[in-house]
């Protein structure tokens, strides 16, 4: 897919955004942060909803932990308390693997799919290509 846009969106469109897209943006990865840019944008001027889940939350927080970065930490956290989170719950969890299962996802891919058909979200937002097989949902990369 070709560079986003704010008109590639209608207005209230939900996004359930995996982590990598979420690092780029926040840590201005010099590569990949200008890729997905735009949606945050869109997003801060109320464009857009943005969903995480909390795998997805997890996932972003253990660079700074590691690193023992408090304040990137604090960062990653004041962002994601304003969005839709969505938790892991059992229905998530088997659907999970009924997409692992027929998709052969890794485990918190298969999660990040779940989550985002169970919150009836307009697209998933990652940086994956093991994607590629998902027709159920648009999958932005």
């Amino acid at each position: 897919m070709g560079a986003l846009t704010d008109t590639d969106f209608r207005s209230g469109t939900l996004l359930l955004l995996d982590s990598p897209p979420i690092i780029y943006v926040l840590e201005r990865h010099p590569d990949f942060a200008s890729r997905f840019l735009p949606l945050f944008e869109a997003q801060k001027k109320g464009e857009l909803t943005f969903a995480v889940t909390t795998v997805g939350i997890a996932e972003v927080l253990t660079g700074p932990l590691r690193a023992a970065d408090e304040t990137l930490a604090r960062q990653y956290r004041a962002i994601l308390e304003s969005w839709q989170v969505v938790p892991l719950d059992c229905a998530i969890a088997e659907s999970a693997a009924r997409l692992r299962a027929s998709l052969r996802l890794k485990l918190a891919d298969a999660v990040q799919l779940a989550s985002a058909l169970a919150i009836g979200a307009d697209a998933l937002v990652t940086h994956d290509r093991d994607f590629s097989n998902v027709r159920s949902l648009r999958i932005i990369s």
